[in-house]
């Protein structure tokens, strides 16, 4: 039922982009606004409390019902599986982004191209020539990959039912929300919100990471992952980051001129400059990378019902 039900979703996306998702977010926005307004006095314990809360019940409750829908029939399981993974999994999330640069650039529209990306990543990019363009593009699909697809997929495949794909979004989506915020006011509210995305995240980034080197150059990537990955600001992005700049045989990172100055960023990766050419061989990185997790679960689907 776990493949069945991945492979039925990213069918629907691909056929039509799923709607919801936006709805969904703004909801989540609200729970979020809710628990802070309330919780919120700067102190860490109480944001751990705040977290709990959020997190804790959603999760139960969708794998409390996987359980209770299975025990009437595995159909309606199953329609439980791919209701809550249309909204919680899916390329669509950055690929129009990505695909969209990646055709600005291939015409020669940088200024398209620039403009995309600036709304993409929520920050100015002007200034920004089309390898630095590409080159940015790319470390944000990666990451946006694992966050939207292969993190969701190893929680899924983890927990019962659905459980395990809310409990990542959730996490991430209060990560984003209170774990990143450093404003003095906020006070120390999101510190568990940061550490336990940490923890929750830590597994399913190594797993992305190992599947990049598979399906792309495995000694080059291996390499870059154990000497470059430990500079990146942010670990998990810079294992992500190391191992497909390494897999794809291009160097990412490195400084870039945004907003007029130029913001210092170590380099990684192997190889040539990023251009157009090697965005299309990050997004045959990401699908292969899909693929071969599918198979894997497929063979182990296999080898349970053989057992």
């Amino acid at each position: 039922m776990t493949i069945v039900s991945l492979i039925v979703v990213l069918l629907l996306e691909q056929v039509r982009p799923l709607t919801g998702r936006g709805a969904t977010d703004a909801w989540l926005a609200h729970l979020a606004q809710f628990f802070e307004g309330h919780f919120n006095d700067g102190q860490e314990r109480h944001g751990t409390i705040a977290w709990l809360l959020a997190v804790l019940p959603a999760t139960l409750a969708c794998a409390a019902v996987y359980f209770l829908l299975m025990a009437v029939t595995p159909l309606l399981a199953f329609l439980w599986n791919v209701a809550i993974l249309c909204l919680t999994l899916g390329f669509r999330q950055f690929s129009h982004y990505y695909t969209d640069i990646h055709l600005a650039l291939r015409m020669g529209e940088t200024a398209r191209a620039r403009a995309l990306l600036g709304e993409w990543r929520g920050r100015n990019a002007d200034g920004l020539n089309a390898t630095e363009i590409a080159r940015l593009a790319m470390e944000e699909a990666l990451v946006a990959s694992h966050r939207h697809v292969f993190a969701v997929v190893v929680w899924f495949v983890l927990l019962p039912g659905p459980a395990g794909a809310l409990m990542y979004r959730l996490a991430y989506f209060l990560h984003r929300q209170w774990g990143q915020r450093q404003d003095a006011e906020f006070g120390a509210f999101g510190r568990f919100a940061r550490r336990a995305f940490e923890i929750i995240d830590w597994l399913p980034v190594r797993v992305t990471a190992t599947a990049f080197a598979i399906v792309g150059d495995f000694e080059d990537a291996v390499y870059c992952w154990r000497t470059q990955a430990a500079r990146w600001p942010d670990r998990a992005a810079g294992i992500l980051l190391a191992s497909g700049a390494g897999a794809l045989g291009v160097r990412l990172g490195m400084p870039v001129v945004e907003s007029g100055e130029v913001t210092e960023r170590p380099e990684l990766g192997l190889g040539e400059e990023a251009d157009a050419d090697f965005m299309q061989s990050g997004i045959g990185l990401v699908w292969r990378t899909l693929v071969l997790c599918l198979l894997l679960l497929t063979l182990l689907g296999i080898a349970s019902w053989a057992g």
